[in-house]
């Protein structure tokens, strides 16, 4: 498989459609983030300090990248190949940094194709979806994306973030580094990657669903 941990094609499974309906749009998300920040709150089920913050920093990089997002070339042509409908229903949490990198890129993918649907649920309030889709079988780690076909059928997963990256994120847990460093150090790298990595394995996968 060219993907490692993080990207898995489906053995066929089938994710129930009452997760699809109850998706809310990338709009709708954000929206739902700002309200929360407005009263001093996060997504987060028990909030804290750290997360609000968080969520306030990961607004101002969603609104970045809304701004200055570019897509490859072969990202915007192979996104017009894509002639059967898809959902594309994300896992995540308005706190989570890595959703913040990423789900801005996947929104404008979708914009370049009607044909498919982006949908966000929040980890917390979908744990029984989440432990299908857990990392090394035991992480709740987030982003999740789940492709599905028109019959809800799993086409491949990604996340919960790009391979080259989840492999520096073990290489400096299994170093000892302390979180707080870790996710400077991981920000830092999707600033400097500037979303190429993202869509390259993005671009991979949904080139063999056509």
């Amino acid at each position: 498989m060219q993907f490692k941990e993080n990207i898995n094609i489906a053995a066929s499974h089938t994710v129930d459609a009452a997760y699809v309906s109850k998706g809310i749009t990338y709009e709708e998300y954000r929206r739902l983030i700002d309200s929360l920040l407005i009263v001093g709150k996060s997504t987060a089920k028990i909030d804290t300090e750290s997360l609000v913050s968080y969520s306030k920093l990961n607004v101002a990089r969603m609104n970045r990248l809304d701004k200055t997002t570019e897509l490859l070339p072969e990202v915007k042509e192979m996104m017009q190949e894509i002639s059967e409908p898809q959902t594309w229903l994300i896992l995540t949490e308005g706190w989570c940094g890595d959703a913040a990198q990423i789900i801005p890129v996947l929104n404008k993918m979708v914009l370049l194709n009607n044909k498919i649907q982006l949908k966000l649920l929040l980890r917390d309030e979908n744990t029984e979806l989440m432990d299908r889709y857990l990392t090394n079988g035991k992480s709740r780690s987030i982003p999740k994306m789940i492709v599905l076909d028109k019959n809800n059928e799993e086409l491949f997963n990604f996340g919960p973030r790009p391979t080259v990256l989840q492999e520096i994120f073990y290489s400096l847990k299994a170093s000892g580094v302390n979180s707080e460093v870790i996710k400077e150090e991981m920000h830092a790298w999707y600033a400097k990657d500037k979303t190429i990595s993202t869509q390259r394995e993005l671009y991979s996968l949904l080139k063999s669903t056509i």
